[in-house]
């Protein structure tokens, strides 16, 4: 580096009080560094190319976290080869230490894709994206906080004072980030307790959707709507949860009206018909429940109602079977001529 320096003319003059040598290896190095910069960028994403397949966020994230690993590399390389400049050594190692938790931050995308590069199926269910994102989280957070104690140490902080410094005014910091604290606190319950899994559709006091991300400071749930509430986990710890994706079954009870002047045996042939329609179906469970009987008694119709479980995890198969029940019910009523209840109707007895 230094005969590169001493090839340039006028090397050994000041511009505003500064060497010419300073700036010309400052200049040198920062053309170093954008060029192992690039390179970083192409090569490391293709390092990792069977991880991030599949994964946008993955490639992004390599893409990114290559370049900023780049700048590291070629900050590190500086360091070794302008050591009697001061002034460009130090301020490479705080460009250096800034680069590599850049790279850490960013490197953090490819969880994601790890964790669909190891799975058989190559989809992530609840619980594996619920790992995801409390791991994602908690690994930012990590880097942030030592992050930005490696940085105040390149800046030439005394880590020694500023620990005692924390210290004495530990309480007061702790008094104000004590919604923080509780938040993080909360995140934790649910991460072991596990009330609910991204995917999961829950209801939390007011707020009803399917779980987005679970993360240190708040969760994101979108609604009916398609709209984003951000709860703050600190909630979740006090507030009741009601998770409707660790159902065992879906219950359904439908009411069928018939006319009131419909024949009465043929009214029971028709409840006999319609328990056989439920313990005949492939999507139902618990037989020893499910039954279909009159129920009421009333001036106009006759009620037959009905109690069926539906072993089902999915709300669309759950819409298709009711469809194909419903249309066998209908074929019953017309098999054993029965109307049902028309309240535009007035019956006479």
């Amino acid at each position: 580096m230094q005969k590169l320096i001493d090839a340039v003319p006028g090397h050994d003059k000041e511009i505003y009080g500064i060497s010419a040598e300073g700036i010309i290896a400052a200049g040198f190095l920062l053309i170093l560094i954008l060029i192992i910069r690039e390179i970083t960028g192409i090569v490391f994403p293709k390092i990792f190319s069977k991880i991030s397949v599949g994964s946008e966020i993955a490639k992004n994230a390599l893409s990114q976290s290559g370049k900023a690993l780049g700048v590291a590399a070629g900050s590190w390389a500086g360091m070794h080869l302008v050591e009697d400049i001061s002034w460009i050594t130090s301020t490479l190692q705080l460009v250096l230490v800034v680069a590599i938790v850049v790279t850490a931050f960013r490197f953090v995308g490819v969880i994601h894709a790890f964790v669909m590069w190891t799975d058989d199926d190559g989809k992530l269910d609840g619980s594996q994206k619920t790992v995801v994102s409390a791991a994602e989280s908690i690994m930012r957070f990590l880097i942030v906080i030592f992050g930005m104690v490696f940085i105040a140490d390149a800046l030439g902080f005394d880590l020694t004072t500023m620990v005692a410094g924390l210290g004495i005014t530990g309480l007061a910091l702790a008094l104000a980030a004590q919604d923080t604290i509780s938040n993080i606190f909360g995140a934790t319950t649910v991460l072991l307790d596990r009330p609910f899994q991204v995917g999961d559709w829950v209801v939390i006091g007011a707020v009803e959707g399917e779980v987005m991300e679970i993360g240190l400071r708040t969760t994101l749930i979108r609604t009916s709507l398609d709209t984003v509430i951000t709860m703050p986990n600190a909630n979740l710890a006090n507030t009741p949860v009601e998770n409707w994706g660790k159902r065992r079954f879906r219950r359904w009870q439908p009411i069928f009206k018939l006319d009131i002047n419909s024949d009465p045996a043929k009214v029971s042939d028709f409840c006999e018909g319609i328990a056989h329609l439920i313990l005949g179906h492939e999507k139902t469970m618990k037989e020893e429940d499910s039954f279909a009987r009159v129920s009421t008694l009333g001036p106009d119709a006759i009620d037959i109602g009905c109690n069926i479980y539906w072993n089902i995890s999915s709300g669309k198969v759950e819409r298709e079977a009711r469809d194909g029940f419903l249309i066998d019910v209908m074929q019953l009523a017309k098999t054993h001529e029965l109307n049902f209840h028309d309240n535009r109707r007035r019956h006479s007895s």
